[in-house]
């Protein structure tokens, strides 16, 4: 791949196993002008692994605000240019934001290399149902702020996903525990793609237990992801539900009243119209 045109290529990397980096991005990270990377050194070793040799730009949250500015005139001149994480995907909880805002305000396109995530790399073994998810990024440092946290999550019925650091992981999932139900389930993925890549997956007081127990569960990276609250079945019809329907029926077909009892206490519309045929009935006799 040569002669690029002066676009912004966004390119995923390996997360921990070098072998997890297509043809086609380091075909692009060969070609291109310039990298932009969060941590030159850590981006150059991945770099030497390919045989790439490119001019590597450190852009990172200090620097970013003026780094990014010059990096765009670069890309409206003619250049291409790439950016890269130190693992994973660019922009997911890594700088970058303002370099891609910049580029689509200046008319450069701006094109995603995907490859590695260790959020979805961790949701896809992790055995929690992931057809609709939330991503929570990394959680606040303190006790509190994560307590609040769960405490904002305890009714969310979506899978919930965030990063923890090895610095915090025990006393977070200690958190986690403190707040959820006992039998509320969830996974911790370790160290994905590397050596001692583990996936636990049970309710949270045993995740908890092994976690404590075990010291080297305790060291790599984490992604946490926490069951959703399981949705509760309606199975009767409450007494403020039963006086609005008995209302309606006064002056409203079965048809009407049940239509305007759901819409007004978001009841369930099934056990309202068994209800409102069992009250008709109870009138008629």
């Amino acid at each position: 791949m040569t002669n690029l045109d002066n676009r912004l290529y966004i390119v995923a990397t390996p997360i921990g196993n070098l072998q997890d980096f297509s043809y086609r991005a380091v075909e692009v990270l060969r070609s291109v002008d310039w990298i932009a990377a969060e941590d030159t050194r850590r981006a150059r070793l991945l770099l030497q692994h390919y045989g790439i040799q490119n001019k590597l730009v450190s852009v990172h949250d200090h620097n970013e605000a003026f780094k990014a500015p010059e990096l765009i005139k670069k890309l409206v001149s003619g250049m291409s240019g790439a950016l890269i994480s130190d693992a994973g995907t660019p922009l997911i909880s890594d700088p970058g934001l303002p370099l891609v805002r910049l580029a689509k305000e200046a008319g450069v396109k701006v094109s995603p290399i995907p490859g590695a995530c260790a959020l979805v790399a961790a949701l896809s073994v992790s055995g929690v149902a992931v057809s609709g998810f939330s991503f929570e990024g990394f959680l606040g440092r303190t006790s509190a702020s994560r307590r609040a946290f769960f405490t904002e999550k305890l009714a969310d019925t979506r899978t919930w996903v965030f990063y923890e650091s090895s610095h915090r992981i025990l006393a977070c999932l200690k958190d986690l525990a403190a707040t959820l139900p006992d039998n509320r389930k969830i996974a911790v993925a370790r160290e994905m793609t590397k050596i001692y890549e583990t996936v636990l997956y049970a309710p949270v007081s045993e995740v908890l237990r092994e976690v404590e127990d075990n010291e080297n569960m305790r060291k790599g990276e984490f992604v946490v992801i926490v069951e959703g609250c399981a949705l509760k079945k309606v199975s009767e019809v409450s007494a403020e539900q039963l006086r609005v329907l008995t209302i309606l029926l006064k002056t409203q077909t079965v048809k009407g009243a049940v239509a305007l009892a759901v819409e007004i206490t978001e009841g369930s519309k099934k056990l309202l119209y068994r209800e409102a045929l069992r009250i008709v009935k109870e009138q008629r006799e």
